[in-house]
């Protein structure tokens, strides 16, 4: 736990104060001209991510879930109302609208729309106190709500991978490269992290299955 809240805390450090004065030239995403809405709902989904991210730290410890159910379920309510829903919601308005191509709008929709279901589907879970459930659709909605910080890994990883192109590939064309890299950023930045998470419930579930029983030869 403790790396994880390392690793959140510098990531938050890094990309939040950037929009922590209000000042749309300092945003790290351009704003496409003529939508004067964009910076705000921008601003907005980073502020409840922030709130989402901070809370599912403690949210997948489990001394503290054990420990400290009532807090972990008063947590858990600020990570689902305060944190995924209005920075999803929030979100899905800014992917629409993306700056960086069709291919990154599509995938940043996908991510929102996800992250929105799974999060809803594991709060009714808890709710219907079906709890087995509930851990496992929190687990994927904490994935996506960390795919931030494999994004911004991945956004390097291409960068590099890319830049010797694109004086080829590109034709010397620097919106087309970024397009490129920002498209592929996003598709690897949450899918890869789901697919690990998925391997998780699955690998539990493969652990937890009943050995067969083992035949006796029939004595002679």
């Amino acid at each position: 736990m403790v790396p994880l809240a390392f690793v959140v805390l510098a990531f938050l450090a890094f990309s939040l104060p950037p929009y922590l004065g209000l000042d749309v030239r300092a945003s790290r995403v351009p704003p496409p001209p003529g939508l004067g809405w964009y910076y705000p709902m921008l601003v907005a989904h980073v502020g409840f991510a922030t709130v989402a991210m901070v809370s599912s730290v403690l949210q997948i410890w489990p001394w503290f879930r054990q420990k400290y159910p009532v807090a972990h379920r008063r947590i858990g309510r600020v990570y689902v109302l305060a944190g995924v829903l209005p920075s999803g919601v929030a979100g899905l308005a800014v992917a629409v609208a993306s700056p960086f191509g069709p291919v990154a709008a599509v995938s940043n929709t996908m991510l929102a729309l996800l992250w929105l279901t799974f999060t809803i589907t594991g709060f009714r879970m808890a709710r219907a106190r079906r709890f087995g459930e509930h851990r496992k659709w929190m687990i994927r909605s904490f994935a996506l709500t960390m795919s931030i910080i494999s994004n911004r890994i991945w956004a390097v990883v291409w960068a590099i991978a890319l830049a010797p192109q694109l004086d080829t590939t590109f034709g010397g064309n620097e919106q087309a490269y970024i397009v490129a890299v920002s498209g592929l950023t996003t598709w690897t930045g949450w899918v890869l992290p789901l697919l690990v998470a998925q391997w998780w419930l699955e690998r539990g579930k493969r652990r937890t299955r009943t050995p067969k029983p083992v035949t006796q030869p029939a004595p002679s």
